[in-house]
């Protein structure tokens, strides 16, 4: 985020010697560097800052904790108050031995409903065979993006493909099978969010050789239900291509890779907990796994949160000629911003009913470049602008001219909506010089936060006419249902309800917003507003790639039409439904119907 200026340590400066020193007495042990190529590889967890001691008394002969918020006597903040607060023993430390990387077996897919294990918080270094293999197919289908910056082991594979593909006229018919749906199915002109529904879905399917969704419809990310089909296109053309064979063949290319990450991510770990005094142990069931693939665009980097489970998908880049990646190419900044939110989500969550009393700064962003999330969850601008302090406040050292750049990074952020960051950038400076760690200080952070203040502050603000985008996607089970929720309502006869949730759907942007167009197109036609109804499913056709929606918007088009006594354009509506739908049956035996006979509405019963 802020790689122009950033160099160093990022805590430089920041952290008191004695703080420094108890954490790493502490952590010390638990640090020892890891070999690449485990499968996957744990990244080593950091413990509670002093021995466990029994509930309401001080461990004997124990220096304070950093969290402790006075010497000798607990603070109620501090207080485990569900299963999540309470600190574990952290995972033992895999070290394989030493020299070559042993064989290992084909890795399982994780998806993100696995639970694991409440005793534990995992922080885990992977590959992926899964999005491997969706990204390998899609390489053969036009996905070129940034090709020729792209580390070798890209072309290499695509190489290996294009080499199956000549010898088996069967990869090739399931290659074509697979690119037809691909080409069908582009989200936007930005390759990177095409890109992005795939990883999703990768994360929600069945392992090699089979992937096929592990969950319901309405429990897949919106971006994944879009293509939930691929993964079954996916299967003859991973076996027919070969696609393990040459897994299997790339799998030390991958060790390497993970080998150069292994102790820059150890380093971030640790030097984040250290600063937030919050050892990520403390946070049981949760899960931070970055996956390593080569086959996307080394300048991209996709991280989402599903729940418990946070994901960062990074596309490494090539070694310099020295034979080691300059830090920026190792994506460092994306991967701390999404482990800042594994570490201070859960605390919004806590605190909830203390940030909802700033829900009235909404109002103050409606006119910023921000995200439409951000507009209308108080949870999540909060968050992120706390995030934001933090990393402007831990970039670079003290010198004046950084802290020049610091204070024009948190005026930046303020201009792109992010109107609390210049608050809780004050905020950390006092934060760093006490003992008590964020989750105890946390509380007081958004207690002490002035509403009219910071509302007056905002209503001055000359907004930028653009921004960024959100680095972490989200994926709340309340929003993957909100369509299917709008269908069901729209169903049992309810359609204001199904409108509002459609319309919400729609100004969030969440899941298919086509999907959402058609959904508000038959509300109209239940309230008998032709014109509406015509005006939604035109819309419908232009946001969508979705054969089902395309298709029945052309067929109640084409009924629009014959309504309005216009046959000729009717019957181009019912031929462009079979050619968008005519693999569906019900959508094909409609527009036969129209094309055979001019539409003509029920007669209402007698």
């Amino acid at each position: 985020m802020f790689s122009a200026w950033y160099t160093g340590n990022p805590l430089e400066g920041f952290l008191s010697l004695r703080l420094r020193s108890l954490w790493f007495a502490a952590l010390l042990a638990l640090l020892a560097p890891l070999c690449a190529g485990q499968d996957p590889v744990p990244l080593p967890q950091k413990p509670p800052p002093q021995n466990p001691a029994p509930q309401g008394q001080a461990a004997q002969d124990q220096p304070a904790a950093p969290d402790q918020s006075s010497q000798g006597q607990s603070s109620s903040k501090d207080q485990p108050t569900s299963e999540e607060d309470v600190p574990t023993k952290p995972p033992a430390t895999i070290q394989p031995p030493q020299g070559q990387t042993p064989a290992k077996p084909a890795p399982q897919n994780r998806a993100p409903q696995n639970q694991v294990p409440q005793n534990q918080s995992l922080i885990e270094l992977d590959s992926n065979e899964t999005i491997f293999s969706m990204l390998a197919a899609l390489n053969t289908c036009g996905y070129d993006q940034d090709l020729t910056i792209s580390d070798a082991v890209r072309s290499n594979v695509r190489a290996d493909l294009q080499k199956n593909l000549l010898n088996s006229p069967e990869a090739e018919s399931a290659r074509s099978a697979l690119c037809e749906f691909y080409q069908g199915h582009v989200a936007s002109n930005d390759p990177n969010r095409n890109l992005s529904q795939y990883i999703s879905l990768a994360l929600y399917v069945d392992g090699p050789p089979h992937f096929l969704p592990r969950t319901k419809e309405e429990d897949l990310p919106p971006d994944a239900s879009a293509i939930a089909l691929f993964g079954k296109l996916l299967e003859p053309f991973y076996e027919k291509a070969g696609l393990h064979s040459i897994w299997e063949r790339h799998r030390n290319d991958y060790a390497a890779a993970m080998k150069r990450y292994h102790e820059p991510l150890q380093k971030m770990v640790f030097d984040t907990e250290i600063y937030l005094k919050l050892p990520s142990s403390q946070y049981l069931g949760r899960r931070f796994t970055i996956y390593l693939d080569f086959m996307g665009s080394p300048n991209e980097t996709d991280a989402r949160n599903y729940g418990p489970d946070y994901y960062v998908v990074v596309f490494p880049a090539p070694n310099a000629p020295s034979g080691e990646a300059p830090k920026s190419a190792l994506k460092m900044e994306q991967i701390r911003h999404t482990f800042l939110h594994y570490e201070l989500d859960p605390l919004a969550e806590k605190h909830y009913s203390s940030i909802k009393r700033l829900e009235p700064l909404l109002q103050s962003v409606k006119r910023a470049p921000l995200e439409e999330s951000f507009k209308t969850d108080i949870s999540l601008l909060v968050t992120e602008c706390l995030i934001r302090a933090i990393e402007i406040r831990t970039a670079g050292g003290k010198q004046p001219a950084q802290e020049a750049m610091r204070a024009q990074a948190v005026d930046d952020a303020v201009k792109q909506g992010y109107i609390l960051t210049k608050y809780f950038y004050d905020a950390v400076v006092a934060f760093e010089k006490d003992p008590t760690g964020i989750r105890a200080a946390y509380g007081d952070l958004i207690a002490n936060l002035d509403l009219g203040k910071e509302e007056k502050a905002a209503a001055a603000v000359q907004f930028a006419s653009a921004t960024s985008p959100e680095l972490v996607q989200l994926s709340r089970p309340e929003d993957r249902r909100m369509l299917i929720t709008a269908e069901k309502r729209l169903s049992a006869g309810d359609p204001k309800g199904a409108q509002e949730l459609a319309q919400q759907a729609l100004d969030r942007k969440i899941g298919d917003q086509g999907r959402a167009l058609f959904i508000l197109a038959e509300v109209a036609v239940a309230n008998k507003n032709r014109d509406g109804a015509q005006d939604n499913f035109q819309k419908a056709i232009a946001a969508t790639q979705d054969p089902k929606v395309v298709g029945w918007s052309h067929v109640y088009l084409g009924r629009i039409l014959d309504m309005k006594e216009d046959r000729e354009a009717a019957l181009q509506e019912y031929r462009a439904a079979l050619n968008a739908g005519g693999g569906l049956p019900e959508v094909k035996a409609a527009a036969e119907r129209g094309l055979q006979q001019a539409y003509e509405p029920p007669a209402k019963p007698q």
